[in-house]
């Protein structure tokens, strides 16, 4: 497809190719010399630098993937100096680069084109980089600009100047010159505005029509404003009559404001002759104004140039620094991770000792007695079967019925032994991760089987379980966050009967209430259920509270807790897109608020599976 509308900018349009693959350094330089192109190609970024040392060319077109310095690189060198900032920089790609875009535009480059891209393309995008830069010219050069003069006059029959005679003399002295008979009227229409102010006004001061002086005065005093603001002020030419430019009266329209003050009979020539050494004056100030913007500006861009500079080589010179400090800090969040998993799994697998060795002792008992009646039915049976002496009838009833009520109480404690084995079943389900239908009423009752080993028989439980029983939830926020709050709840009540010199735990007294209740929200659909654990122990300080929840804090002794159950119970919150909040009990102690969102039971699971990795 040719290219239309081709510009003159490419007409002797200088460019520096950094290619080092020559098969495709020679196919784009063979493209773009088609097009009117001067080329000059390099093969890498170092070899680009030192040549721009000599000669500056219009563009600089470069592979991003160059051998050593790369693209991005060699582009961050070209803005750090203050000769070579403004040259466009076009880099190509290979192709659709995940960031490498953003990161070349970062460093200074203007715009990408992949190289496999229609040659179409390439060309466009280059005649749009010179024209951006003024590479045509013209654009920084300081275009002529003719005065503007504004003549306001009142009276046009009062004498042979009329005004249309005055404005075609100015115009002809090439200003272009405006005709106003309100004075009020030319303020208020913006033509003193300093965008578009003119440069000289030529005041009637003569006419009857308006207060040519009082005009002045207010003219004088917002051109104040201009000067106090930075720019250069418009003039005034006064228009008077013939007595008063030659007696006192003229003193009164200086001071009024009038730069140049001239007899309305004065002739034509000598009239243009005083404008034009005003509009002059204002016209050079003008010009002087704007070197001295320009100065200013270079000196800071100069400045801007080398603070950039220095910038740029306090970066390189601690990049290497950044790097290895970001290496180790890497290094140390890894090893950081991989110790809060190992605490975590030891406070895991200590609360499992202590829930191992409550459980032996629940065990041992019914397995005690079993074991012992089991001896007395064999010896029983050993009489019976005796053939030798056997046993009269009066005997043999009495060892059937003892047999009997052994094997009654066998049964009975095999019975709470199974009982406690399944208990344990239901608490270590495989699929604590995911959500489902959990039984709350079960799931607490498995809690307290678990825990009867702590619960001595001073301690009080109390359910008032009114909110649905099913709730569809992680296993985990019942197995693992109910049980921690009923283990420190008894904790609570036994360490403060022990401060009290009660001695034995089994003779501590105490309550703890476990209530769940359904809470309608007002601001959705969606309840909430609400799990409530509390205690009659010695409570938790309000200073003390705000770090409750933290990692590695704990109120107990050194040695009897690691501080993350409650971390712990806070991440499976978060998991539920839950709360677990703490206030003072009725009971007198504790109280611990568990809030989840009470899904039905066909709702999707929208929440996270909380892991042990987690931590609030």
């Amino acid at each position: 497809m040719p290219l239309v509308n081709a510009s003159a900018v490419d007409n002797g349009a200088r460019l520096l190719l950094v290619e080092d693959s020559d098969t495709q350094a020679l196919r784009i330089r063979r493209m773009l010399e088609q097009h009117g192109f001067q080329v000059e190609r390099v093969e890498s970024g170092e070899v680009a630098l030192d040549r721009l040392a000599h000669d500056i060319p219009d563009l600089v077109i470069a592979d991003y993937h160059l051998p050593g310095m790369n693209g991005g690189q060699m582009a961050r060198q070209i803005r750090m100096s203050a000769s070579t900032r403004l040259v466009p920089v076009l880099m190509l790609t290979e192709g659709a680069e995940p960031g490498l875009e953003r990161e070349g535009l970062e460093s200074g480059a203007d715009a990408y084109v992949s190289k496999s891209a229609l040659p179409e393309v390439l060309v466009l995008r280059i005649r749009a980089l010179l024209r951006q830069t003024g590479r045509q010219g013209g654009e920084d050069a300081l275009p002529f600009r003719r005065a503007r003069i504004v003549v306001l006059t009142g009276d046009d029959t009062r004498s042979s100047r009329t005004p249309g005679a005055l404005v075609a003399l100015l115009s002809r002295d090439g200003h272009l010159v405006t005709e106003e008979h309100d004075p009020d009227g030319l303020i208020e229409s913006g033509w003193l505005d300093p965008d578009r102010a003119p440069d000289c006004i030529v005041v009637d001061l003569v006419t009857t029509r308006f207060d040519g002086v009082a005009f002045c005065r207010r003219l004088d005093a917002l051109r104040q404003r201009v000067l106090l603001a930075g720019d250069v002020p418009l003039r005034i030419l006064g228009l008077c009559r013939q007595s008063d430019y030659r007696s006192d009266a003229s003193l009164r329209l200086f001071e009024a404001g009038v730069d140049d003050l001239v007899p309305e009979d004065i002739d034509s020539d000598v009239l243009a002759l005083r404008i034009r050494v005003l509009v002059r004056r204002k016209l050079g100030q003008d010009e002087i104004r704007r070197q001295e913007d320009e100065r200013r500006a270079q000196e800071a861009a100069v400045a801007s140039a080398r603070l950039e500079a220095s910038v740029n080589a306090a970066k390189a010179s601690l990049a290497g620094a950044l790097e290895q400090a970001n290496r180790e800090l890497a290094h140390a969040n890894h090893a950081l991770i991989e110790a809060q998993g190992k605490l975590v799994q030891s406070a895991k697998m200590a609360s499992l000792g202590e829930l191992v060795a409550g459980i032996a002792h629940e065990i041992n008992n019914p397995l005690a007695f079993t074991i012992a009646h089991k001896d007395t039915v064999e010896r029983a049976l050993d009489r019976l079967m005796n053939e030798a002496a056997p046993p009269d009838a009066g005997t043999r009833e009495a060892l059937l019925a003892k047999c009997r009520a052994r094997v009654g109480s066998m049964a009975l404690g095999l019975k709470r032994i199974q009982n406690l084995v399944l208990s344990l079943r239901k608490f270590s389900r495989l699929d604590e991760g995911a959500f489902q239908e959990v039984d709350v009423p079960e799931a607490v009752d498995v809690a307290l089987a678990l825990l009867t080993h702590k619960i001595g028989p001073g301690i009080v439980i109390e359910t008032d379980l009114r909110a649905p029983a099913v709730l569809y939830c992680q296993p985990a926020l019942l197995n693992q966050v109910v049980m921690n709050l009923l283990s420190n709840a008894i904790d609570a009540i036994v360490r403060e009967g022990d401060s009290e010199g009660r001695g034995d735990h089994r003779m501590v007294t105490g309550r703890i209430r476990i209530a769940t209740r359904l809470y309608p929200s007002s601001d959705s659909t969606e309840p909430s259920y609400i799990i409530e654990v509390e205690d009659s122990g010695p409570g938790i300080p309000p200073e003390t509270r705000e770090r409750i929840f933290e990692p590695f804090f704990t109120t107990k002794p050194v040695g009897a807790g690691t501080g993350l159950g409650l971390a712990i119970a806070y991440g499976v919150m978060q998991a539920h897109h839950g709360a677990i909040a703490i206030d003072e009990s009725g009971l007198g102690g504790a109280r611990f608020t568990l809030t989840v969102p009470y899904r039905a039971l066909e709702a999707p699971d929208t929440a996270a599976p909380y892991s042990s990795q987690e931590t609030p």
